[in-house]
This record gives C-alpha cells, structure tokens and sequence, in this order.
C-alpha cells in the first residue's frame, strides 16, 4: 500500500539529465581557492588538537566565553596561517586537483 508523502516532491523538468555548469572549483583559480580553504580547515584541526591540552586557568582566563570562542579563534588562527603561505599543502593540493581534472577532461 503506496501512502502520499506528508510533504510535496520537488518537479524534475525535462532537464533531469542535463549536465551542471562547470563549478569554480574546475578552473585554476577556483582549484587554488579551494585547495586554500582545505589547508584553512586542516591547520585549524590541527590547532584544535594542539589547544586541546592548554590550560586556561589563571585570573583572566578560562570560563565559560573562552570555551565559547576558542574554536572561532583557532579557525581565525588556521584562516591567517593559511592566508600568508601556510604550511605547502595547498600547492600540492591545487596541483593534485588540476592533474585530476585534466585526466578526467582527456578522458
């Protein structure tokens, strides 16, 4: 027995089948951002997992806000690290990318 969803489906048109416009990820520039913003993320897990152990006691630290915004910090701290050259891996991942979407273009 077929039941009638609680909510309406969504249309799909005749352009079902057709392909998505190239994402800005396909051109140089969009791979060198998002390889960027992979290195971002990537240095603020690891700051995460480095800040992890720090103590934050002492007359003007700890506390609740600390905890609050100590993650928006380190992902400020892994933003600017990666924004003045970080640590080389988002070259080798711009690199990684472009090689891929050439074979996969030649294909």
């Amino acid at each position: 027995m077929m039941t009638t969803p609680a909510y309406p489906l969504p249309h799909i048109g005749a352009n079902a089948g057709a392909t998505m416009p190239p994402s800005g990820a396909q051109t140089p520039d969009g791979a060198r951002q998002a390889a960027s913003e992979f290195e971002a993320v990537f240095l603020s897990v690891m700051l995460n997992q480095m800040f992890a152990g720090v103590k934050t006691d002492g007359p003007f630290g700890g506390g609740q806000g600390e905890e609050m915004f100590r993650s928006l910090l380190i992902e400020q701290y892994g933003q600017e690290i990666a924004a003045g050259g970080g640590i080389g891996l988002a070259d080798d991942v711009a690199r990684e990318l472009i090689s891929l979407q050439e074979t996969t273009d030649a294909s």
